[in-house]
């Protein structure tokens, strides 16, 4: 699978910019480097310098000088791929980007295919495979969170974890194999008792790590809110405040917000993606009727429904609110329903305490509501409204730096994975014989194996590397 060629490709964006990095990997790299380049320091080879050093110098074309430039030696197998690396950081004039790189072409090298330095590094052993998709993951975090869950992976975390697992099995499996060469003789050299403690342990590991899906898919993808009400109730400026800028038309005209408004901020580490939607009311306006189906669309996507409601009209509206609160807990019972009292500002203490006591009635009756007062103009009650949110994400695996699985390759292992090992467990409790459980503990063990990459094919690697930017 390990292609002898030396690759070059682009490592930073492409672009014009102060600097950009050109990336050689590959037997020849520093040949084909030093083929090109003149150091300021005359008669100085790069193939006579040590691994890790930086040279400053020209890149040559023939009698032509293209750019002054740093080159970074690394000499295998200490380098990001395990083969010779030179990385040559030169102007980002995007000519001189394209000047350089077709010169390497030109001496030998070949144009390197998305992820291929990410894969050599895989394949010569200098990543596992999660740790690999890791380095994906990392590049396009947003957040602090994902960017934490990112670097654990990277750190082998979630790897190491696995692989002690499937180590531990595979030594159980060793000895049941040992015993099926010596059938005749009926000896058991592995001990059920402490095979049915390694198989209980597995189960409560993948159990664990499966459950840890839903946190980190909303980490890695970011959790949408939409927010949704009546017509001028202060829905788009509860988003400008929210998001601290004017993102959306704030006008006492009814009906202006005619489509879906979409933004995203992070909050205490997480990525929270608010959707401000249509006024949800009867109207004859074709474009606006428009924007309230899509209303309805955006609700049915997001993971947290905000309902919105003017303070000021409660008292006199208050039976009409209590049925559009139903009909969305009736619709979406499993979403979290954030039911908040806007304008509060306008009302005086009398009927900011009896909106409050109307909410807090709210908020005991169901578990997944909570109502909160908020006046999103005068940017009260804001910064609760975060930590509400905030509140409907299990960040406490995140702040004990526990595994979280984010990939859902990975997920759909562990659930296989899981699956073998149950039937493992059912075999050990109901006596069955050796060969038979044999089976279902090679099955778990591939499944293991998919995840770190002891057990591959070039299909599923692929699929995986053909993610990543061609200088990664």
């Amino acid at each position: 699978m390990i292609n002898q060629d030396t690759i070059v490709a682009l490592a930073t964006p492409s672009g014009a910019g102060a600097i950009a990095v050109i990336r050689l990997s590959g037997n020849d790299a520093i040949k084909i480097a030093d083929s090109c380049f003149q150091s300021v320091i005359l008669k100085k080879s790069l193939l006579e310098q040590k691994t890790h050093t930086i040279h400053l110098g020209h890149i040559i074309d023939a009698e032509k000088t293209i750019d002054e430039v740093l080159v970074s030696v690394f000499k295998n197998p200490n380098s990001y791929t395990g083969e010779d690396v030179v990385e040559v950081s030169c102007h980002g004039s995007n000519y001189i980007q394209q000047e350089i790189i077709q010169l390497f072409l030109r001496n030998g090298c070949r144009m390197a295919t998305a992820g291929e330095f990410t894969l050599r590094a895989f394949l010569n052993g200098k990543l596992d495979l999660s740790q690999a998709e890791a380095v994906a993951d990392l590049i396009s975090s947003d957040n602090e969170a994902s960017h934490q869950i990112a670097m654990q992976q990277m750190r082998g975390g979630f790897s190491s974890e696995i692989a002690k697992l499937r180590e531990e099995l595979l030594n159980f499996a060793s000895l049941i194999e040992l015993e099926l060469d010596f059938a005749e003789e009926d000896v058991e050299f592995a001990d059920r008792s402490q095979f049915k403690d390694l198989v209980e342990r597995i189960k409560f590991v993948l159990k664990r790590l499966i459950d840890s899906f839903a946190v980190g898919n909303v980490i890695k993808n970011g959790i949408p809110v939409a927010i949704v009400g009546e017509p001028n109730v202060g829905k788009s400026t509860l988003l400008n405040a929210l998001l601290n800028e004017e993102r959306a038309i704030v006008s006492d005209i009814a009906g202006t917000t005619r489509d879906t408004i979409e933004d995203e901020i992070s909050i205490g580490g997480i990525g929270f993606r608010f959707i401000d939607t249509a006024g949800i009311r009867d109207t004859k306006d074709v474009v606006e009727s428009i924007g309230i189906k899509k209303t309805f669309e955006k609700i049915d996507q997001a993971q947290v429904v905000i309902y919105l409601f003017d303070a000021a009209d409660y008292k006199s509206n208050s039976s009409k609110f209590k049925v559009e609160i139903e009909k969305i807990k009736n619709k979406y019972p499993q979403k979290p329903l954030l039911i908040i009292a806007n304008k509060i500002d306008t009302l005086s203490e009398e009927e900011v305490t009896i909106i409050n006591q109307a909410l807090n009635i709210i908020s005991n009756e169901n578990e997944k509501s909570h109502g909160q007062l908020l006046s999103a103009k005068k940017n009260i009650g804001v910064e609760e409204l975060k930590n509400n949110l905030l509140s409907f994400v299990n960040t406490g695996a995140l702040r004990n730096n526990d595994t979280i699985v984010t990939n859902s390759r990975h997920y759909d292992s562990l659930l296989k994975a899981l699956e073998d090992i149950d039937k493992v467990k059912q075999g050990l409790d109901t006596g069955l014989s050796g060969d038979l459980l044999a089976i279902d503990i090679r099955q778990a063990l591939y499944h293991f194996g998919e995840i770190t990459g002891e057990i591959t094919n070039d299909d599923l690697l692929g699929n995986i590397f053909a993610n990543f930017c061609i200088g990664k």
